[in-house]
């Protein structure tokens, strides 16, 4: 009989051991959730930002081609700014029409191919 008594003191003590385990795993998935959801964001001139943008940002994704290939010139647009946000250095070479790079206005109608940095 006592060999009976002792058995159950033992799978209660394992019962119990198995139950912190299993409480002990879920708190490290909780947190390994929340270390994951942290870093995915980051913090740019005070404000946070989601990895998305940086990535986007960085690696070219979705903002990567932003100019049509007609392109219509904005109040202040400079020929290099339109260079950097289209991607296109040849701006005046496929533009016979603009003789003097410095006088670009607005409404000046351009044409646009953005340079592709995968090919």
């Amino acid at each position: 009989m006592a060999r009976g008594h002792r058995g159950e003191r033992e799978n209660s003590f394992i019962d119990a051991i198995v139950a912190v385990a299993d409480t002990a795993s879920w708190y490290c998935s909780l947190l390994l959730l929340a270390l994951i959801l942290l870093s995915s964001l980051r913090q740019q001139n005070g404000r946070l930002v989601k990895f998305a943008e940086v990535s986007d940002h960085y690696l070219g994704g979705s903002n990567r081609r932003p100019c049509e290939e007609i392109y219509v010139v904005g109040e202040g647009e400079t020929l290099g700014s339109i260079t950097d946000k289209c991607g296109d250095p040849f701006i005046v070479d496929r533009n016979p029409h603009i003789h003097d790079p410095d006088d670009v206005f607005p409404g000046l109608v351009i044409q646009i191919v953005p340079y592709d940095l995968d090919e």
